[in-house]
């Protein structure tokens, strides 16, 4: 069975309308970057082995057989299968990069090297494209040809070593932490290159190494081991930097976080929690002060907390100005209404395997040139007889790829 071609695009045009990438990427932060260009009307073709589809198709809970992870990274992405080794892989790819503005790839460093399809031969066929390379540990150093995942990185970049509780273990996050920075500042570098070629006329390579993003996101912790010596240790929930800051369980047996990063809103808590006393001690002027008395801090904010219901607790913290979230799990963040306001979660209609369904929407707001969805996920290699004949080639062309096992 055929299947069906995407949905058209939106009437108005998105700001990237007419930028061609091609996501050679598979799990996680370069196909992650592709899907962000292509929300904002990026022509994005994802190629795929033709019998070594992109893992993430088959990462996570499925419906029906349909990998739901594949839906949401996969959205508004043409999809073709193409196998680089093959000579026809190769020359098609060349076609296709002359023709492109991007590409996306994560091999290990070499491979593509290996295939004649380097940097020398992609920029020959288009001196004006944009090859971001996103590795596990960059194009060059002593790891560059080691696997690489997000979960290294985050062992790597001290954020295991920082989470947790202080007489745990390192703590690893359950999701794709290090790889979705990754995936945001890859789409933030191939934006920049792109800026920079309308100075020069020439595109170059962006060289973005999983574990580097990461790094800049946990703050000045280089900067406070070079002048002070500094580690920062694990302290749970708990900051090293301002008091009471955590999270409390409710009377109804949910739980509730707590900011205090301003001194002002610190003040207003403990007056709201009818410890008034505690903030006109000395310490209680200094975040890193009021840090180090996180003890009485907790166990005054924790005791009011406890002795209120979840929706008690919220509503008198908003009269008193004070900082608080409610510890939400996916099924509230569904239904959260600040989250409806903002349309954080969209619906995709008419999705050919599943109908309707529930996704993240794009990732911000433009009030003249906005992105959408325009469909999720496709299958494998749905679009790749479209792609090539776009491209120019004829039926008996892709025939013979196919044949050759190109295709």
């Amino acid at each position: 069975m055929t299947p069906s071609a995407p949905p058209t695009a939106p009437k108005a045009p998105p700001p990237l309308t007419g930028l061609r990438v091609l996501d050679l990427a598979t799990l996680f932060a370069g196909p992650l970057a592709a899907t962000l260009l292509g929300d904002f009307g990026a022509d994005v073709v994802k190629v795929e082995h033709p019998t070594r589809p992109d893992p993430s198709r088959g990462h996570g809970p499925a419906k029906d057989g349909v990998g739901l992870w594949w839906k949401l990274l996969g959205r508004n992405k043409r999809t073709m299968t193409l196998d680089l080794s093959t000579p026809g892989g190769r020359t098609t790819l060349l076609r296709l990069a002359a023709d492109a503005d991007v590409i996306v790839e994560n091999f290990r460093p070499g491979t593509l090297e290996k295939w004649d399809l380097g940097w020398e031969e992609l920029s020959a066929a288009n001196p004006r494209l944009v090859l971001a390379r996103v590795t596990g540990f960059g194009q060059f150093g002593p790891y560059a040809r080691r696997p690489g995942f997000g979960t290294l990185a985050e062992a790597m970049c001290g954020f295991a070593a920082a989470t947790g509780e202080p007489d745990g273990p390192p703590t690893l996050p359950p999701f794709g932490l290090a790889d979705s920075i990754a995936g945001l500042a890859t789409a933030y570098a191939v934006m920049t290159a792109l800026a920079a070629r309308e100075h020069t006329g020439r595109g170059q390579v962006v060289d973005m190494a999983i574990i580097e993003p990461i790094l800049t996101v946990l703050g000045p912790q280089p900067l406070w081991y070079d002048q002070l010596g500094h580690v920062q240790p694990r302290t749970g929930n708990r900051s090293a930097n301002n008091a009471p800051r955590n999270t409390y369980r409710t009377a109804d047996g949910t739980w509730v976080a707590v900011s205090t990063s301003a001194q002002s809103i610190a003040e207003r808590v403990l007056r709201l929690v009818g410890r008034p006393d505690l903030a006109a001690e000395p310490w209680f002027g200094s975040g890193t002060e009021r840090a180090a008395h996180a003890d009485v801090l907790d166990e005054a904010v924790g005791a009011w907390i406890a002795d209120r219901t979840r929706a008690e607790v919220i509503e008198e913290f908003e009269k008193a100005e004070a900082a608080v979230a409610p510890v939400q799990d996916v099924r509230d963040v569904m239904t959260d209404p600040q989250y409806a306001a903002l349309g954080t979660i969209t619906t995709v209609h008419d999705d050919p395997d599943l109908g309707d369904l529930r996704m993240q929407n794009v990732l911000f707001r433009l009030s003249e040139t906005p992105g959408a969805i325009r469909w999720a996920g496709r299958p494998h290699g749905a679009d790749t007889d479209a792609v090539l004949t776009e491209l120019g080639l004829t039926d008996r062309e892709i025939s013979s790829l196919r044949e050759a096992g190109a295709l």
